[in-house]
């Protein structure tokens, strides 16, 4: 793995920021994480199951603009990948966006940011591991398929949960040859598309309405949002302050690119029938050859395994990272003596997963993810923005100007996505924050109470 460094205490780049005080939070950590192996968690994270299952859904609210709809968002997605980018530059620590939003606004914010990113990927790892086991019941008959549920969804979450306490080299090993796997089929896609069609790639799906286009751009940001999940193991990443920029600008040129290209090959070989399709790309292989239709179904199985990898090893890091802080119990924040992996962390996590897979309680929530990881986005801008006014100084007027401009049109552009969602789905993720300030002041007064008892200082 490229830039294997072993460094016990972190290299926190908020040292060169005025107003900013550098945290052991990363003390214990392993920085492991050279450019390749994050490159390929991002590309892993964003492209999931949905890339395989989900163009449908695209089509029948972009009819023929599809494709458009993805460079709509990848172009409101370009200052906050800018932003991201910056953040991961200056404060290269667990957590991720937490990380940028805690130092530029507080404790509270950074809880919030936390919260969201933790909501929304444990319901998509539920989700994940509850198809797969529903997929293998499916197979089965009788008892057989009673008790395959269950198996599949432990078996394959406690591989991941091992397969990361080992450490993240481990984690990212299992990541680079899942991602590998994944491309695999979409790269033969594109290729058999293009060859097929012969560069004629005219569609006759419907011109969509200015509401149906707004929806599909959601979905479309539901797609091409995940860079946050493997960001947020961020203190295990070697020589940061270069590895986090390549990897996050590498990653999300090639995933934008790879999904135009997949809406307009599906497009133009199912036609008006894409819209109704629940395995697009299954199904647009099919018309070529039954093989291809195999490959395409075994390439969504292993991509959803593949994303579970990514997901098992950055978001149980948020977890770490609030209990290293103080908010949330201390044992959170522990380390495996031998790994340098946050174990009960992992653990934690893994065991809320398990609970709504095996219970049936995830309900699908693509578009409440999507304004969950917006508001995360747009509050990660506004945090690079005010660290870069704070050091503005150190990065020059032209490069305080661009990430000036980068943070108003990233937050301009997240802004817009939540107001294209319903009044429903807007007070669901406002209920989401509220939430979080309500837990994070209960916390608090659970702290103020134990400090008063005991007759100790406040920290």
């Amino acid at each position: 793995m490229g830039g294997v460094a072993a460094i016990t205490e972190p290299d926190l780049s908020t040292a060169t920021t005025p107003g900013i005080t550098p945290s052991n939070r990363d003390s214990g950590l392993v920085r492991v994480i050279g450019p390749v192996g994050l490159t390929a968690a991002i590309i892993n994270s964003v492209v999931g199951s949905g890339a395989f299952l989900l163009p449908g859904a695209i089509a029948a609210g972009a009819g023929r603009f599809g494709p458009l709809a993805f460079l709509v968002c990848a172009v409101a997605m370009t200052p906050v990948v800018i932003c991201f980018a910056e953040g991961g530059r200056r404060v290269p620590t667990s957590g991720g966006p937490y990380g940028y939003i805690e130092a530029a606004f507080g404790p509270l914010a950074g809880f919030i940011a936390a919260i969201l990113l933790l909501v929304g990927c444990v319901l998509a790892c539920g989700g994940v591991l509850a198809a797969l086991g529903a997929a293998a019941a499916n197979v089965l008959t009788g008892s057989l398929a009673m008790a395959a549920r269950p198996a599949v969804i432990l078996g394959t979450l406690a591989l991941f949960v091992a397969a990361n306490i080992n450490g993240a080299a481990t984690g990212m090993r299992l990541i680079k040859i899942g991602t590998g796997l994944k491309l695999i089929p979409l790269l033969v896609l594109v290729a058999v598309g293009v060859a097929t069609l012969h560069g004629a790639f005219e569609s006759n799906l419907q011109t969509p309405s200015i509401a149906s286009f707004g929806r599909s751009m959601i979905m479309a940001l539901y797609l091409i949002n995940g860079m946050e999940i493997p960001l947020s193991a961020s203190g295990e990443v070697s020589n940061p302050s270069r590895t986090i920029p390549r990897a996050i600008v590498a990653a999300m040129t090639v995933v934008t690119l790879l999904y135009v290209v997949i809406q307009v090959v599906v497009g133009a070989l199912l036609g008006p029938s894409l819209v109704t399709s629940s395995a697009p790309l299954a199904d647009a292989m099919a018309r070529v050859s039954p093989a291809l239709q195999v490959l395409m179904v075994a390439g969504a199985g292993v991509s959803m395994l593949s994303w579970l990898g990514s997901d098992l090893l950055g978001v149980p890091r948020a977890l770490f990272v609030l209990a290293r802080d103080g908010l949330l119990p201390a044992s959170l924040g522990r380390l495996h003596p031998r790994t340098h992996a946050p174990h009960i962390a992992i653990l934690c996590y893994g065991a809320i997963a398990a609970v709504l897979a095996l219970t049936g309680t995830y309900v699908e929530l693509a578009v409440l993810n999507a304004l969950a990881i917006a508001a995360l986005y747009a509050g990660s801008c506004a945090a690079v923005w005010r660290l870069s006014r704070r050091g503005a100084e150190k990065a020059g007027p032209r490069g305080a100007n661009l990430l000036n401009f980068a943070g108003v049109l990233g937050i301009a552009g997240m802004m817009l996505v939540i107001a294209l969602a319903s009044w429903s789905e807007i007070i669901g993720l406002c209920a989401t924050i509220l939430a979080a300030i309500l837990g994070y002041l209960a916390r608090g007064l659970m702290r103020r109470g134990a400090a008063h008892s005991s007759g100790q200082p406040e920290n």
